[in-house]
Formats: structure tokens, C-alpha cells, sequence
């Protein structure tokens, strides 16, 4: 895989005025992006998230899942803190692509789980790759991180490229009745770290 860096541009946003960072991946030709804030290249540990894009949780606001909320929660925490980055990876459905997941979601409206759902279609439950993330932290300088996560893949995949994370910051956001059965899914399927209380209905009026 061969990332290049493309431009940067100031993004203004509700939370702040971030900067935006363009890289193409010149093997498929995918588009990924890198949100800043601040100076993140001067060797401290970087406030920081790993998002994998969503359309339908980051862009059309839907409760099925909770990508949407916890892209927004890193991104008012970053401004909160004046400092930090959000990689934002082009691996729509966890690396399935649109289709594909809707066709999961059509599953899942019949009774599978979000794993079995991947499983039946002839995917791995989770098919996205955290390679790239080591040529986008090297051109932006970032050599340690305070990662907003609760998945603990993200966490080895950075440390086994060479980015240092200080500390796992845990990110939990959105959670409803549209998404609980999803969210007992991460939690017991793909080990995702979640509080014993968290995964249970919550409002999510306060987004």
C-alpha cells in the first residue's frame, strides 16, 4: 500500500476551526482524510481517534450504530483540549463497503447480529486494515497518542507500527435501544472494551 499526501486546508467546524489533510492511497485509488487541531507535531502525546468512515451513522445520523455520536465526542474533545487528530480511513462498514452493508443491515432486520451478518455475506467480521494510519501520523509527526477507542485492535495496531499509545481513552457515545443489540455485539464478539453499565439503553437526546 502506497500513501501519498494530496493538500491541507482549513476546515471550519461547529467544534473548531480544524485542518484537513488529504491522502490517496495510489494502489485503489481510495481518499482518506486527517483532521489537526493545534501543534501536534511537537513530540507530546496527541488527543486522537482512529474513525472509520460511516455514512449512514457520520453523515444521515442513524441510531443503528454509534460511529456518528463518537465521531462527534472526539471532536468536541479535541477542541475542548485544543490539540489532537481524528484519521478518518475510507473502510465504510468495516471495510465491507455501502453496499455490502446494507445488505448486513437487511440481515440484521431479519434477526442476524452485525458479525453474523458480515459471516453470511462471505466477509470476516471485521475487514478493516490500520496500515495506513503509520504514513498519516509520520507526515503530520505524531509519534505518541492518548487514543480514543474502545477497541483494543486499534490500540495494537498503532503500537505494532511504531506509534506509541500512552493511554486508551475510552469512547462511548449514542447508545439507544436502535443499537443496543449492536453494541452486546462489539463488546462480546469483538472484544470491544466497554464500562459493565454502558452497553445498556440509554437516551440519546443529549446529540
Amino acid at each position: 500500500m502506497t500513501l501519498r499526501y494530496i493538500a491541507s486546508s482549513q476546515l471550519p467546524t461547529k467544534q473548531a476551526v480544524f485542518t484537513i489533510h488529504g491522502f490517496e492511497d495510489t494502489e485503489t485509488g481510495k481518499e482518506h482524510v486527517a483532521i489537526s487541531l493545534g501543534d501536534i507535531g511537537n513530540g507530546k502525546p496527541v488527543l486522537g481517534r482512529i474513525h472509520s468512515e460511516c455514512l449512514t451513522g457520520d453523515a444521515l445520523f442513524s441510531l443503528r450504530c454509534d460511529c456518528g455520536y463518537q465521531l462527534e465526542e472526539a471532536m468536541n474533545r479535541i477542541a475542548k483540549t485544543g490539540r489532537g487528530v481524528v484519521l478518518y480511513l475510507r473502510q465504510e462498514g468495516r471495510g465491507i463497503g455501502l453496499a455490502n452493508k446494507i445488505k448486513a443491515y437487511q440481515l440484521q432486520d431479519e434477526g442476524a447480529d452485525t458479525v453474523e451478518a458480515n459471516e453470511q455475506l462471505g466477509f470476516g467480521a471485521d475487514m478493516r486494515d490500520y496500515s495506513i494510519c503509520k504514513t498519516m501520523l509520520e507526515h503530520l509527526n505524531v509519534k505518541k497518542m492518548l487514543l480514543m477507542t474502545n477497541n483494543p485492535v486499534k490500540v495494537k495496531a498503532l503500537e505494532d507500527s511504531g506509534i506509541e499509545v500512552v493511554e486508551r481513552i475510552p469512547l462511548e457515545a449514542g447508545k439507544n435501544p436502535h443499537n443496543e443489540k449492536y453494541l452486546q455485539t462489539k463488546a462480546g464478539k469483538l472484544g470491544h472494551l466497554f464500562e459493565p453499565h454502558s452497553v445498556a439503553s440509554q437516551s440519546p437526546d443529549k446529540k
